[in-house]
This record gives structure tokens, sequence and C-alpha cells, in this order.
């Protein structure tokens, strides 16, 4: 058996702008050894992933060493980097980003060529290989559709495979598990399970018990870019891991839904001022139908958990409400105060938005001051100069979620949880008066997590209407009212009563 890649680091620091996002960071990373890398956002765990993975280089301090061996051959960085495969929330966005809308096989077979696009032919070798691929990791049936027409669980099982299709050495995992439903879990752990059988070594930064993959032995934890501790992973850390994050417990399998199935159908609150009706309304993305006749009220003094497996249309029903899809011709959608013939632009200015996609979106070049006051006119940063009435109110959100130090920074170069943090604070700075939260605390940390919560229980008392959908039920504030089940293209409204 050929020898397997093995890491060092020693007292390497990495500097992004004025501030250190590691420093003298040691590490010794061996052949067949599986890590959970955990930390608060902001404490460096992507730029370490990076690192390892030789996508960023170390800041030059005169101490630093990155070494790769192969037993007792040393390797350069580009040989090193042909041995391991990186995966995360960044990589899923490039593709929506630049509108890389490969087949899935196409995208697979990529990762044979390391490349970001097809840059020549693919074998006839190279085709049974990836026809295996898919059909280990259950994806065969998605091998002639488009990658941006994939659900999000979707998306990351593809990218999953295209990772394995490399063999890497090492498989470096940012928060692999977020946004996933429990049957996605379930099919990545029987993946990783197999990968692990075979020798598969990984790092996998987490901040949830249910993020780390089953034969994880060893655990790291960043403070502030330095490492606090390294050791052997015991189950005190994972039930440390599971009260930070306020987990309740686990089912019996992972393959069993979170959303309750057995509450009674709604109660209609009396007397609450409707703010939008749905009657009637079929839901077509790419031309494939996501919901189907589908009526629906909001009222006023509500709010509502959004539940559904991955692909059950849980974000194409915020899309709906926000007014970036419309029912196909036959159903409607009425907002109060709105006749028909207003401009979309006029129901955003009111209506905040908070999801993965848009996240995304803010790869332009635009200034976190600029994205928080965008909020006021619902576009992705400012056509014209900000008025002082844009430039006071989007101060006082950056104040309240503490972004004022990094006002002038653009949004690629925030931690991940800072840019959910200005995106909740765009969608506070229109005046809005609902809500739509698509996994809105997916990829927070525990602190971070419950300051939203927080935050979102102070809302709903200002009498802000919420709309939050969620795969863990713990990252919904207290007070929720009603629950939508999204199943087989249905949509099912319940009591959330019996829910808490």
């Amino acid at each position: 058996m050929s020898p397997r890649l093995s890491i060092a680091l020693h007292a390497v620091s990495v500097r992004r702008g004025d501030k250190w996002a590691l420093r003298d960071v040691s590490l010794a990373l061996k052949a067949g050894e599986r890590w959970a890398l955990v930390g608060g956002n902001g404490a460096g765990k992507t730029q370490l992933l990076k690192l390892i993975g030789t996508d960023v280089w170390p800041t030059p301090t005169g101490r630093e060493r990155r070494s790769y061996r192969l037993g007792r051959r040393t390797v350069d960085v580009l040989e090193a980097k042909q041995r391991i495969a990186y995966i995360g929330a960044e990589l899923q966005d490039k593709y929506a980003r630049y509108g890389w809308n490969l087949e899935v096989r196409e995208v697979l077979a990529t990762g044979l060529h390391r490349t970001d696009l097809l840059q020549q032919p693919v074998t006839a070798a190279e085709r049974r290989r990836v026809a295996r691929t898919l059909e280990l990791c259950g994806l065969t049936a998605l091998a002639n559709r488009r990658f941006l027409a994939l659900s999000y669980g979707q998306k990351r099982l593809v990218l999953l495979a295209r990772g394995l299709i490399q063999d890497p050495d090492w498989l470096l995992l940012d928060e692999f598990y977020n946004g996933l439903d429990t049957e996605y879990r379930a099919r990545i752990d029987g993946i990783l399970d197999r990968a692990r059988a075979a020798g598969q070594s990984w790092v996998v930064s987490a901040h949830r018990t249910a993020d780390v993959p089953r034969g994880t032995q060893g655990l790291i934890e960043l403070r502030a870019g330095k490492v606090h501790s390294i050791g052997r992973l015991s189950r005190a850390d994972l039930e440390r891991l599971g009260r930070l994050a306020a987990e309740r417990p686990p089912p019996k399998t992972r393959a069993k839904p979170l959303a309750p199935r057995s509450l009674p159908r709604a109660r209609r609150a009396a007397g609450g001022q409707v703010l939008l009706r749905i009657r009637q309304a079929d839901l077509y993305v790419d031309y494939r139908a996501v919901l189907r006749r589908v009526n629906w009220e909001l009222r006023a003094g509500e709010h509502w958990a959004v539940f559904g497996a991955n692909g059950a249309g849980k974000s194409s029903f915020l899309k709906l409400l926000y007014g970036d899809l419309s029912p196909a011709l036959g159903g409607r959608i009425e907002r109060t105060g709105f006749p028909r013939g207003t401009p979309i632009q006029a129901w955003k200015r009111q209506t905040g938005l908070v999801s993965p996609e848009l996240q995304t979106d803010y790869a332009v070049n635009v200034t976190v001051f600029d994205l928080v006051a965008s909020g006021r006119y619902a576009s992705i940063g400012l056509n014209d100069a900000p008025t002082a009435e844009d430039r006071k109110n989007a101060r006082r959100w950056l104040k309240f979620f503490a972004l004022l130090s990094v006002a002038k920074r653009q949004p690629r170069q925030l931690s991940y949880g800072q840019l959910r943090r200005a995106l909740f604070a765009r969608a506070l700075a229109a005046d809005a008066r609902i809500l739509l939260l698509d996994e809105p605390l997916t990829g927070l940390d525990p602190r971070q997590r419950a300051a939203m919560k927080r935050l979102l229980e102070r809302l709903m008392q200002q009498k802000l209407t919420l709309i939050i959908a969620v795969h863990h039920p713990e990252d919904l504030p207290r007070g929720m009212t009603h629950a939508l089940r999204l199943h087989n293209s249905s949509a099912t409204a319940l009591n959330w009563d019996s829910a808490t």
C-alpha cells in the first residue's frame, strides 16, 4: 500500500489586513488520523483548513514551517495539494456566484481533473470512474441534472462525491453538515463510514455534536486564532459541545424527521389582520414542480416555523413570500396594503430576508456599511450615495450587531458569523414588518446563536412577524405559534403548542 500524506505546522501565522487570523499554530497531523476542529466564529477554523489545504500561505515571520511527507519523503506544496480535498459552503457558493451550471456527472469529472470547469474531454475510463462514484454515493439518478437546479443537500452530497473521486489522503470538511436534514446527514454518515474503513483521514470543523462524523478521534480547539487545546476526542468533549449548542436529545436514528408530524391542525388566532394570503398556488423552479395547490394565510401576531427535508421547497417558499418567485398561472398571492400592480420592490422594502443565497450574492464589491444601508432599498449594495438617514440607520444597526469596527471591509473579508450578523443588520435596516429567515443561525457558534435567539424574541415582542425555515428545532426562538410542514409538494399548517 502506498504511503499517505502527513502534515506538520510549526509556529505558523496568517494575517488578514490589520488582524491576525491565526497566530503561532503548531500541529502534527499523521496519515490515518481524523480530527474535529472547534471554536467560535472568527476563531480561525476556515483559515486553518485552507492553510492545511495549501489554499492559504503562511504570513512570513521567520519562524514558520509547513511541511508535507509521504512516508519518509518530503513533498512540495504542489504535490501535497493534489492529495487534499477541501469542501465547504464557500466552494458550494462559487458555483452559484459564477454560474457554473454543469451536469452532476461533469462536476465529478472536474474532481478527477482538479479543475473548476472541464478543460479537456472526459475519457472512457474516467466516465466509468464517475459512474462508480455516483452509484456509491447514491447519486446515479441525478447524473444528468444541472448542479444549480439541485437542492441544498443534493449539492453538498455531489461536492462530497467530487472530493472523494480524487481519492484524497485528507478530506477538509468546513461546517460540512450545515443546512442538511436528517436524511442527508445519514447518507453522508454512511459514505464517510466507508471512507474511514478505507483509511480516509479528515479534519472537520463543527459547532454541534451532530456535526462531528463517527470515527473522529481527535479534537483541536481554536480561540482567537490560537490553538487552545489539542488531544483525543472524548465523550465529555461531545457532551460539552451539545450543552453549548443547547442541542435537544438526538432521535434514535438520524433518518427520522425533526419536524413534528403529529401536531393538530392549526387554529387561527381570532382578530389578527391578514398580512399575506396564498390561494391555489403551484410553484415551479427550473420547470420542476416544487409545491402544488398551496393555500395559506399569515396573520398579525403569528410566527411560523417552516419544516421540511432538503428539497421539500422551504427556500423556494420563502422566495415566493418575498417576491423573488411567483405562483404559476391560476394561483395568486395577495399582500395586504399592496394592491395588484404595485411594484414588488415596495413590498420588499418592508420585508427583511436572511438566507444562504443572499450570503452568496454578497460577493460584490461593496463595503459592509453599504451592505447594511442597502437594506432600506432591498438591493444588493447602493446604486446612489447614501442619504443622511441611510447613514444614521446603518450605523445604528452596525453598532447593535458589534460590526462598526469592520464597516469599511468587504463582505468576503468577514468571518461567516460576522457576515450573517451583517445580513441581519441589513434586514432590520429596512424597518421591516415581516422577517423571512432561511436557516438564519446556520454557521453561528453557540454564543452567537443564543444571542440571535434572544434578539428574535425581542423582535417578536415588538410586533415583528417571523417566518423561519429550520432543520434544528433548537434554533427557533421561544414564542413560535405555528408550523408549516412541506412534504411531497404539499404544505400542511400545524399548531406549534405541542412542539415545544
